[in-house]
């Protein structure tokens, strides 16, 4: 005789019902029973926040259940969990914190949010005792904050290399695959919906690098500065430089790297760098995100899959949900982060250490190169290798100069790349990025 008891009733508030909030009301409800077999939960939404309650929608909800007061969730005594999917960093940053001191349950994908205001906001949840779970905020469906928080616990983290942002993967594979310029690849990603109609927040590298500050702080243990979080978007690849990296045996890819050195100093950096073509991040193409940890007990982990869409994010809110409905009927574990004192402090971005590619667009005469060796050497900057390609010259007089650089400090690259620019025999800007050397 089955003597399973009845499935406790959850009663949610939702803010924000675009792409993936539809996509949570909607895929709750398709996996209902399959949710309770395996929760004891019934979850349900109760409450919506709006803009416009008269606007037609992909699911149906009844018309008492809208409004456009993100007061009402907070202030609704059956609702016993909050989701906020809203985005921006004022109205969102005040419904989590009332809905906390509420003693309501907050689940969140604010990636922005989390990496600029975390601290106050995980803070305020120990004080009141009431968690915040925040899967989606990082690489769409795949369950890397669990894996950190969870799978990996008993695990130092060496590094954490991260393609994150699909709206940029896709960019760089079409340019690399099809040979297209930046704005076509740009096109074609709004035209399929892998980019938004104004995508500067992608584009830029701040959407992958609010979610590395996020991975870097659960992993370290105190929230990263991002101050001292190195940024660089794609807007200025040039499609030469995937010509030649891939003569080089590398592709680009905007890497999110995150490691902690022998002091126990954080770095974190968000930029499009060169990737060995046998390395298994080299093959994430599309829209796809994948994240690489190395811990010191399990090794290399690699997880893979969609990083944004309704489907795949909205996967990631309902598995918070899920599990902040069970936490509610036993004991509270932690706030949602765990701080400890084991790591130091963020490293400065000017202090990170790496190989670097620089093509140099150059007058076609003898000494040239020498001239660029003088100036690298003067900073004790080694080179690795030189492409001066006969079959790019062109009637100008200028031949690009490709040249692979030994490790150096950014801040003393930086250094080197207004001193080459200075140069009389240097036509243009310097085109330039890290090499990450990864094993395959």
């Amino acid at each position: 005789m089955n003597t399973r008891p009845s499935p406790r009733t959850v009663s949610i508030g939702l803010a924000g019902l675009g792409n993936v909030g539809a996509g949570v009301v909607k895929n709750l409800e398709r996996n209902r029973d399959l949710i309770i077999q395996r929760t004891g939960c019934d979850l349900r939404v109760r409450r919506v926040l709006v803009r416009d309650p008269a606007r037609a929608r992909d699911v149906a909800l009844p018309a008492e259940a809208l409004t456009q007061r993100w007061q009402d969730l907070v202030e609704d005594p059956q609702l016993q969990i909050v989701v906020e999917l809203i985005g921006g960093t004022s109205t969102a940053y005040d419904l989590i914190c009332a809905a906390l001191r509420a003693g309501k349950v907050v689940v969140t994908g604010n990636k922005a949010l989390l990496a600029e205001r975390g601290q106050e906001l995980f803070a305020l949840a120990e004080q009141c005792g009431v968690p915040i779970f925040f899967e989606a905020a990082v690489a769409g469906g795949i369950p890397i904050i669990q894996v950190l928080q969870e799978g990996l616990v008993g695990n130092r983290i060496l590094s954490i290399h991260g393609i994150i942002n699909g709206t940029c993967n896709y960019i760089l594979t079409r340019m690399a695959q099809a040979g297209l310029s930046y704005q076509e690849a740009l096109g074609e990603a709004q035209q399929k919906g892998y980019a938004e109609a104004d995508p500067t927040l992608d584009v830029s590298g701040w959407d992958a690098a609010h979610k590395a500050i996020i991975l870097a702080s659960l992993s370290y243990g105190f929230w990263i500065e991002q101050s001292c979080v190195r940024v660089q978007g794609i807007e200025s690849i040039d499609p030469l430089d995937f010509k030649f990296a891939a003569r080089l045996g590398y592709v680009i890819k905007l890497l999110s790297v995150i490691r902690a050195d022998e002091q126990g100093l954080v770095e974190v950096r968000t930029e499009p760098t060169l990737l060995p073509q046998g390395h298994v991040l080299a093959s994430v193409s599309g829209s796809y995100n994948a994240v690489l940890v190395n811990g010191d007990v399990v090794g290399e982990t690699l997880f893979y899959g969609r990083g944004a869409g309704q489907d795949p994010t909205s996967s990631s809110v309902i598995s918070d949900l899920c599990e902040a409905a069970m936490i509610q009927a036993g004991t509270l574990r932690h706030s949602g982060f765990v701080p400890h004192g084991l790591y130091g402090r963020s490293k400065p971005a000017g202090e990170t250490l790496s190989c670097y590619y620089l093509r140099l667009q150059v007058d076609d005469v003898p000494g040239v190169l020498a001239q660029v060796a003088a100036q690298l050497g003067r900073l004790e900057i080694g080179i690795s290798s030189v492409i001066q390609p006969e079959d790019l010259e062109d009637s100008s007089g200028c031949t690009p100069l490709v040249l692979m650089l030994d490790a150096a400090p950014l801040a003393r690259m930086h250094e080197a790349l207004r001193a080459l620019e200075a140069l009389p025999c240097v036509r243009a800007a310097p085109s330039w990025m890290r090499v990450e050397r990864l094993q395959a």
